[in-house]
């Protein structure tokens, strides 16, 4: 493969048998027709939303190929059946045309190999699939060349590499969060830059691109020091912290993991590396800090850590058929809570699983999750009304120390197929539990895996001393539900999921949480503006403008440059 042709379109979900038809046909007519055709694959990126990847042997082929026009039957029909090709000057997806992007011969990767550490794939290669693997395993990420970094300056001749020939470059850590398939980009994958140097003096870390909060954790807590970790011991820190980062712990004290970024190492997008602090580039490391990875690659960053060795929670988990009885008591109880104690509640269907205790294999539950910063006695006295609902199947409440916070939501360890989509509540009434009920409720039917709400508040809401582009101030609750099955399932699964975010609208506020956001959600300009709110979206495109004016980091929930 040395090119290829990807159109972007819209298509009414209910003619998919249409599309898929004229695609077979037009694929025959050009099998036939087209000098140098090698293969034509549809993807799917939303409901209603599709990339059609034509690949070709050389340019000159593609070129001639494109002379012609679409002037056979089967193309068409295809073009009949696209309900919109939508262009970047409406402010939507592009139709995009990037052969000169996608030519990666095997010389071309023979020479950027000779210039840094790490290896380098084209998509024949053996290891290109192990270093383009993702966490959410329907999320398949296919790029013309994958670099496995090892260090900055591998980084900065990749993304020189990828600017000389105008390709886009998608980053990836450990695969969690992954938007576009990556179709005629470079992926820089970061997983090999994992160092972790503590400070203790200092109480700092160091933390490299492809670290994971379990290695951070493991270092900090050597020192009676605690970073400000999310749910997930397997998340890249990177990602996490430039999405913002919601600790189910220490969130609600000290607000965000963004907020405590000291200093950060950035390449831009021409392959340039510099220092990033409030003082030196304080618009960059404003937007930095809550605009994910839109302007460049992040190859290290300093974080404050801070005293904290243990904590007083872990979960309860009640029979499915009382959601409704646990969901309206939570809803009351996080109200009035002090800042130390964070609290979820997820409705589950878990698997029949041998490492699930037995009254929770393939069981349903409702999970009530809970970390107290404070003494136990103190937290005993909060969670009554939760231990008062009835006998739970499961209790791992406890004193625990501070390496165990993986065990208050006990995500997930290992990739698996998923669906999955999140909305942000500006309230949760009694309407909306029961609307919840009614959707996810033992008279359901539905075979989501998990729909959580986190309650947020506290220092989420406050203005950290630096401010950042984070864009969930002031909102107190987040919902994020998945479905586990593969493509497949798929239509099942985004059926239920829009069923449930459709039935929580009344109450849903405009912003969302980035990190939380599929590759399903906020696939338009439009769309990503409301995510961020307006005005901060302006500024990061200003931003964006200046750091990526050719918007080579696209393949993501993308800031557009003004």
């Amino acid at each position: 493969m040395t090119t290829v042709e990807l159109t972007r379109f819209r298509v009414n979900p209910d003619h998919v048998a249409d599309l898929l038809t004229a695609h077979s046909r037009m694929l025959a007519d050009f099998a036939a027709d087209r000098t140098g055709f090698l293969d034509a694959r549809l993807v799917r990126l939303s409901d209603d939303e599709w990339l059609d990847v034509l690949t070709w042997d050389t340019p000159g082929d593609l070129a001639a190929s494109q002379a012609k026009g679409p002037n056979l039957p089967g193309v068409a029909a295809f073009f009949a059946t696209i309900g919109e090709i939508i262009s970047e000057e409406d402010g939507e997806l592009k139709t995009q045309t990037e052969a000169a992007a996608s030519v990666v011969t095997a010389s071309a990767a023979s020479e950027l190999a000779r210039h840094i550490d790490g290896p380098v794939f084209l998509p024949d290669d053996e290891g290109y699939a192990a270093e383009c693997a993702t966490y959410n395993m329907n999320r398949v990420l296919e790029p013309v060349l994958a670099v496995g970094a090892t260090c900055e300056a591998d980084v900065r001749a990749a993304v020189r590499f990828a600017a000389e020939r105008s390709m886009p470059v998608a980053v990836k850590s450990t695969g969690h969060q992954v938007v576009l398939p990556a179709c005629g980009a470079m992926l820089i994958a970061t997983s090999r830059m994992n160092g972790v140097t503590v400070d203790p003096e200092h109480r700092t870390v160091r933390v490299e691109a492809g670290a994971r909060a379990r290695d951070v954790v493991h270092a900090t807590v050597a020192h009676g020091l605690a970073p400000a970790s999310g749910s997930s011991p397997t998340v890249g820190v990177v990602g996490y912290t430039l999405g913002g980062g919601q600790s189910p712990l220490l969130g609600r004290t000290l607000g965000y993991a963004a907020d405590h970024v000291r200093e950060m190492r950035f390449v831009s997008a021409e392959g340039v590396a510099r220092t990033v602090t409030a003082d030196s580039e304080p618009d960059l490391f404003w937007a930095l800090r809550g605009g994910k990875g839109n302007f460049g690659v992040v190859t290290s960053m300093d974080l404050e850590v801070f005293p904290v060795t243990r904590f007083y929670g872990g979960g309860l988990w009640y029979p499915g058929e009382q959601v409704a009885d646990v969901l309206h008591i939570w809803r009351q109880w996080v109200a009035e809570l002090p800042e130390e104690m964070t609290s979820s509640v997820a409705v589950q269907r878990l698997p029949a699983r041998h490492e699930l205790p037995e009254p929770l294999r393939g069981a349903f539950v409702a999970h009530l999750r809970l970390g107290y910063l404070g003494e136990a006695e103190d937290a005993e006295r909060l969670i009554a009304p939760l231990r008062n609902l009835a006998s739970p199947l499961g209790d791992t409440i406890g004193e625990k120390p501070y390496s165990a916070l993986a065990e208050i939501h006990l995500d997930p360890p290992d990739p698996l197929p998923y669906y999955d989509r999140t909305t942000c509540l500006r309230e949760l009434p009694e309407e909306a539990v029961n609307a919840l009920v009614e959707l996810i409720g033992p008279d359901s039917q539905c075979p989501l895996a998990n729909v959580e709400v986190r309650a947020l508040g506290g220092g989420f809401d406050r203005d950290p001393p630096v401010p950042n582009a984070i864009s969930t101030r002031g909102i107190p609750f987040v919902m994020f539900g998945f479905g586990v099955g593969g493509p497949e399932q798929g239509e099942t699964m985004r059926g239920h999921l829009n069923r449930v975010m459709e039935g929580v609208e009344p109450w849903a506020a405009d912003r969302r949480m980035v990190n939380f956001m599929s590759g399903d959600e906020a696939t338009t300009k439009e769309a990503v503006r409301q995510a961020y709110g307006a005005d901060r979206y302006d500024r990061l495109a200003q931003v964006k403008r200046i750091y990526d004016p050719s918007n080579m980091f696209r393949m993501n929930h993308n800031i557009r440059p003004v």
